[in-house]
């Protein structure tokens, strides 16, 4: 007998409600040694990210390493998203290892993760393998994330692919988030989302709009 089809999403889909964005170390020192994406793209792509999760009030949690001591604060992009946010401060480099993330985590009380920040081959990598470790679902957003080299990004990637974390881009995570243009009551911040970070494709969106007065799905102009 041949499955029957039903127009209904995947459960290894996001969704805005079901996991908790963990967004690490994107500070200055730590962006200085990053060389497996520029530093113009890897802030782009963590503002649309930080920007994407704010507005579809995903549960965020901002955490930082030795801020005032070496790496500098979080990024502006990031800051402006959540302007009123606790950033958690730590001494590990896992994320995991650190108590108070911890407990943000525990009291948010959501078994998915998505992970994104520097270095991918140390402050992902740590989360991601001990979250697998115990029993959490880890996405990864792998241009919001950046190392020392392509060849160490690119292992950290396949590492954490190995353990059972699923990969994604940032652009991918604002329109999973979405999913159907019909939904009006986010259509608008999400296209303003992708215009104002999304490159080419926010490019594509101006344009359209301007030009033509198109819009996505059913939004007529």
């Amino acid at each position: 007998m041949p499955i029957l089809a039903t127009p209904t999403p995947g459960p290894l889909l996001l969704t805005p409600t079901d996991h908790t964005l963990i967004m690490i170390d994107h500070q200055s020192q730590m962006a200085f040694a990053t060389h497996s994406i520029d530093a113009t793209n890897l802030r782009t792509n963590a503002a649309l990210v930080a920007h994407a999760a704010a507005g579809f009030g995903v549960s965020t949690i901002l955490t930082t390493v030795a801020e005032k001591s070496f790496s500098g604060p979080i990024f502006e992009e990031i800051k402006d998203a959540f302007p009123t946010a606790e950033v958690t401060d730590r001494t590990s480099m896992n994320t995991w290892e650190d108590a108070n993330v911890i407990k943000r985590v525990n009291a948010i009380g959501k078994d998915r993760l998505v992970l994104a920040g520097l270095w991918t081959g140390v402050c992902i990598v740590g989360p991601a393998l001990s979250a697998l470790a115990q029993g959490f679902e880890v996405y990864f957003i792998t241009d919001a994330c950046g190392d020392v080299s392509v060849e160490a990004h690119e292992r950290a990637v396949a590492r954490m692919i190995q353990a059972g974390a699923r990969p994604m881009t940032s652009l991918q995570y604002l329109l999973e988030l979405q999913r159907d243009w019909a939904r009006t009551e986010t259509y608008e911040m999400t296209t303003g989302v992708a215009k104002k970070f999304g490159g080419a494709y926010g490019l594509g969106i101006i344009y359209a709009k301007t030009m033509f007065g198109a819009s996505e799905g059913s939004h007529a102009a």
